[in-house]
């Protein structure tokens, strides 16, 4: 006599068979990498960006998970992944750095944030990674960065760009920390300049130090190796209220409709296609 599945039953294995279907129908699996400790506006960041990206990725038909155990950076856990953001920091042991490396050099795809390029000596995030802030990302070590997080006119660089191609020549960020680098990302052939300041933004920050305001000089804000498939971005560091002890968020990096889209079409390229 043929068994009758009960229908809870049925509606169970009916679910189980839709979620295995969408993850397997996604166009791309994205992983992004965190810390998430110290500092209160890169927590926040982390906080929008695991809230926001997993909205995106079910309107645009990829995959989005994200995870604090850096150890998961390794050829076998890659291997499930087309495309890898850092969100905020970096990975520090040798044989997570060897591991992202080859993935790159093997045309994985990367998309990093804010802090993810920082490096300065001596600090808890030296410059000990030559590849890595030298030859990947270009720009060396950090130098500074404007006080408070503040709202720049950004201006497209190279409207070519997959990432670019549906921005205005200008428009305005959600407010940020906008860094500073030691290495002039216009002298590197290899090295695609797409968003950088623009003039009409100084003053940029509010101080109150007076070298936290800047009033001139030129400033790359989004950039990609040509060598690589990724794409650096600047913004990441949410506006925070330390000055009254609240800590209460101020801003919002994905509130911000056309740097919504430079960051959603940035990934859609990055999971376009490999290397």
């Amino acid at each position: 006599m043929q068994k009758i599945l009960k229908p809870c039953a049925l509606s169970l294995i009916f679910l189980c068979l839709s979620c295995l279907g969408a993850h397997s129908a996604a166009k791309f699996n994205v992983i992004a990498f965190y810390t998430g400790k110290d500092d209160l506006a890169h927590i926040s960041f982390v906080h929008e960006a695991n809230q926001w990206f997993p909205k995106i990725a079910a309107t645009n038909n990829f995959s989005y998970s994200s995870t604090t155990n850096w150890n998961d950076l390794n050829a076998d856990f890659l291997s499930h992944y087309q495309v890898v953001i850092f969100l905020d920091t970096r990975p520090e042991a040798p044989a997570q750095r060897a591991a992202f490396q080859k993935y790159m050099d093997h045309g994985g795809a990367w998309l990093g944030f804010h802090f993810s390029g920082f490096a300065l000596t001596p600090s808890a995030y030296p410059q000990n990674w030559d590849w890595y802030h030298n030859q990947f990302l270009g720009s060396g070590e950090y130098v500074s960065n404007t006080w408070r997080p503040t709202s720049a006119i950004l201006r497209v660089e190279d409207r070519t760009h997959s990432a670019t191609r549906q921005l205005p020549d200008t428009f305005k960020s959600a407010p940020n920390e906008w860094y500073r680098w030691k290495n002039d990302l216009r002298k590197n052939p290899d090295i695609k300049i797409l968003l950088s300041i623009d003039p009409t933004s100084f003053p940029l920050g509010t101080g109150p130090k007076p070298y936290e305001i800047w009033h001139e000089g030129y400033y790359p804000v989004v950039w990609s190796n040509q060598h690589y498939r990724m794409l650096y971005v600047n913004m990441g560091h949410n506006d925070m209220d330390y000055e009254h002890g609240t800590n209460r968020e101020l801003s919002s990096t994905f509130a911000n409709e056309l740097q919504d889209r430079l960051i959603i079409d940035s990934l859609l390229w990055l999971g376009s296609s490999q290397k």
